[in-house]
């Protein structure tokens, strides 16, 4: 919002240049935007009077004036301008001068004649306005003649453009600004003339009435003037409306503008003609229902909509803009003036649906105080009987049902200093406050401030310490490094878990990536999943940031995929990369949360195959000491390749899926490799996972080694090999690696040979061959049992 700093200082003395008032306000809280100096480069213009006009000889559009400027002599200025004459007094550019917007002006010859300068209009001037300019200014015939344009029009003018938070609505209009400024420069403001005499002694209250209807409606004031005369609004009027960006209208107009531009409430004028029924009825629209607004436009409204009423007629939008058929007229001798309060939510909801956004409807918006209704129509008063546009009626109509007052707060101002870590005393706090017009009082070691109605914004004791620091300056605060009271500090035992992950990925070679949770309906065409699938029942994102940010994920194959497709077509020879991120599971309760899992996902081309994936995985279950974990084969799972896939099984229970991309699956990612994912569940990793390592001490006494090559049928899973042997081991078996498997001429059809190093070890003495060769013929004899195996 722009404020006028001319404006500001009717109220408060303003002893400082207009840019070190806005840099003061912002360090009393007030955020400055800008900063618009305008007319200060205006120079060398003074008022002339023509003092003959005569045609020039050699050019049929121009004219040759002699002005007197105040000088021994007249001087010569040629013009093309029609609108003066003889006696007029007009601005004059000098030779030298600078106009509005940088322009220089210099003597010099119009068609072979001297012309020492130009005659200026508004525009020359930086004062047109929104109106199109025809002609020179022609000023008042007492103006002095070769003064200084400036001591004669107010051409220098200072703006400052806020950026006022919507908790502050005080602070949206003329008299919040100044009592901020006043508090900020430690000096005092003064309210606006709210005086007036009422001359009319004609009820309002007999004639007319005013029924709400709806809880909407916090308040309605409806005052009588009468007599009114329609004319333009004085000069310094017009200026204020201008520098604020309001066009003037007429004076009536202007006036309403003004007050709600000066106090912040919105006001509107009804031509008393107009309302027939002689009965102001507030209540919702009609669904359906058509109204034109004062700015021409037809409007079709809804039984959401709150309308102000001529019995059922609408007159106008409660809120945002009056109707055209209630408009002040040229004509206009008699107004009813509303000024009321109305449901923040429903005028912003009313101005979103009809695309209709005013200042009035920007005001209440921020929720306005409901007191400021009776002081804006007194100040509406005062400023009528001031400019002579009417004659207050007696008796006014005011619906004030649930009325608003003051509240306290009560604030040991010793644990304001300690929260701010400050040595303010609580004679400067009571100052500041007051200066807010929070007035304070004493009492022991508590402040008791009396919050005013406009001050919505404070609730709690932290409210009073933030004005109490802002008003004494964020400034004058000394810097001090940061305390901490916390009893124990570092990671969380999850987040260590993480990070051995991390690093046992990063140590692998792996580089981690993040990606989005919010996904598009897309991916589970493009990675084959059912139409059926549990995975496509997601939770809906109501105001998506686009068509591939709709949902939210519940697989993130498709994010990584998504990485290493980037990648391939970046032509990158391989990739390696791993995430930790989030799946969305829709709960059955639509109104509760989702469940949230973390899922650790690892992808790669190039740089391996299923086995290379799987040895990664096992580096991030050795991270974690998870013992006993289980692969099988996995064949049922559509987005991955069904003979080379397996579950991750920990405890028993599916932990995650790791395997090849099924080739369709890649062809739609546009990758024309291999490519290798493991989906894991991150959180059954981590219940599984072993905090608390203990030493073991190194082996004292020797090995036995022996190797064992087996033939079993091609069916026969590696996995179920390694469980028999490690079953039948018993205490002495130390480890069991594969290192051969063979399929050949030598092997027979439909069968394949599997080698393995047994390496037994006893903890507390030297093992025998007669120790060995029992435990060894144990387990050849329960593989060849259960497996079908055959001693090669």
């Amino acid at each position: 919002m722009k404020y006028p700093v001319k404006w500001l200082n009717d109220y408060v003395d303003i002893n400082i240049s207009p840019v070190e008032l806005a840099d003061a306000l912002t360090l009393s809280g007030s955020k400055v935007e800008e900063v618009i100096l305008t007319g200060d480069e205006i120079s060398n213009v003074v008022t002339g009077k023509i003092t003959k006009i005569e045609r020039h000889p050699d050019a049929e559009k121009l004219v040759v004036c002699a002005v007197d400027i105040n000088k021994e002599e007249p001087i010569q200025i040629v013009t093309a301008a029609t609108n003066m004459k003889e006696q007029d007094i007009v601005p004059v550019a000098l030779h030298g001068s600078t106009l509005h917007g940088g322009l220089k002006i210099k003597k010099g010859k119009l068609r072979g004649v001297v012309s020492n300068g130009m005659f200026c209009s508004e525009d020359e001037l930086g004062i047109a306005g929104d109106e199109p300019v025809h002609g020179l200014l022609i000023m008042p015939e007492d103006t002095p003649i070769g003064v200084d344009i400036k001591s004669v029009l107010p051409l220098e003018s200072a703006i400052i453009d806020f950026e006022i938070t919507s908790n502050r609505a005080d602070c949206f209009s003329i008299i919040g600004m100044a009592r901020e400024t006043a508090a900020t420069l430690g000096t005092s403001y003064k309210m606006p003339n709210l005086e007036y005499t009422i001359k009319d002694n004609t009820d309002i209250t007999d004639t007319y009435k005013v029924e709400v209807k709806s809880p909407l409606c916090r308040r309605y004031m409806a005052k009588g003037i009468s007599n009114i005369k329609i004319e333009p609004s004085p000069q310094w009027m017009q200026e204020r409306l201008l520098e604020a960006d309001v066009r003037p209208i007429n004076n009536i107009v202007d006036i309403t503008n003004f007050v709600m531009l000066e106090l912040g409430q919105p006001l509107h004028a009804f031509d008393a003609r107009d309302i027939e029924s002689n009965t102001i009825v507030v209540e919702e629209g009609k669904d359906g229902e058509k109204f034109t607004t004062l700015d021409g436009e037809e409007r079709s409204l809804d039984s959401s909509m709150l309308c102000i009423k001529d019995g059922d007629k609408t007159i106008g939008l409660a809120g945002v803009m009056g109707g055209l058929n209630s408009e002040v007229k040229e004509d206009t001798t008699m107004i009813i003036l509303e000024s009321a309060n109305f449901n923040g939510l429903n005028i912003r909801n009313t101005s979103k649906k009809l695309n209709l956004r005013t200042e009035a409807s920007g005001k209440f918006e921020k929720d306005l105080d409901p007191n400021l209704c009776e002081l804006a129509v007194k100040r509406v008063c005062a400023l009528v009987e001031e400019l002579g546009a009417g004659t207050v009626m007696a008796g006014e109509i005011d619906i004030y049902n649930e009325v608003k007052n003051p509240h306290t707060l009560t604030v040991d101002f010793k644990w304001i200093n300690k929260f701010l870590g400050s040595r303010i005393s609580p004679i400067d706090m009571k100052k500041y406050l007051d200066g807010l017009d929070l007035f304070t009082e004493i009492e022991g070691d508590n402040l008791v401030v009396t919050c005013p109605t406009f001050r919505s914004d404070l609730n709690i004791k932290e409210d009073v310490a933030e004005e109490v620091a802002r008003i004494h300056g964020y400034n004058n605060f000394e810097s001090t490094l940061a305390t901490c009271e916390a009893e124990k500090s570092g990671k969380s035992e999850k987040q260590k878990l993480e990070d051995r992950v991390i690093n046992a990925l990063i140590g692998s070679g792996y580089n981690q990536s993040i990606s989005y949770s919010f996904v598009s309906n897309k991916i589970f065409d493009k990675l084959l999943i059912p139409a059926d699938s549990c995975l496509r029942d997601v939770v809906e994102i109501r105001n998506p940031l686009g068509e591939d940010f709709k949902v939210m994920r519940t697989t993130t194959i498709s994010s990584m995929m998504e990485s290493l497709s980037r990648n391939y077509v970046k032509s990158n020879e391989y990739a390696m990369l791993f995430e930790i991120g989030k799946v969305y599971i829709k709960n059955e309760d639509e109104t509760q949360l989702p469940e949230e899992r973390n899922i650790l996902t690892i992808g790669m081309y190039g740089a391996g195959d299923y086995l290379e994936l799987k040895g990664v995985v096992e580096n991030v279950l050795a991270s974690l000491g998870i013992e006993n974990a289980g692969f099988v084969r996995e064949s049922e799972n559509p987005t991955f390749h069904p003979g080379k896939t397996a579950a991750l099984k920990l405890r028993n229970k599916v932990s995650g899926v790791i395997g090849e991309i099924h080739p369709d699956v890649s062809e739609n990612y546009g990758i024309d490799t291999r490519c290798f994912i493991a989906e894991l569940n991150l959180d059954m990793l981590f219940e599984c996972a072993k905090s608390d390592r203990r030493y073991k001490a190194l082996p004292k006494f020797p090995a036995v080694t022996r190797d064992m090559a087996i033939l079993v049928d091609d069916t026969v899973l590696v996995q179920e090999i390694e469980d028999t042997i490690k079953k039948q081991g018993g205490g002495i078996l130390e480890s069991a690696n594969l290192f051969d498997v063979y399929k050949g001429s030598q092997i027979p059809e439909g069968k394949k040979s599997i080698a393995y190093a047994l390496v037994y070890r006893h903890s507390d003495r030297t093992l025998t061959d007669a120790d060995v060769n029992k435990v060894h013929d144990k387990i050849l004899k329960s593989l060849e049992h259960k497996l079908g195996a055959e001693l090669r």
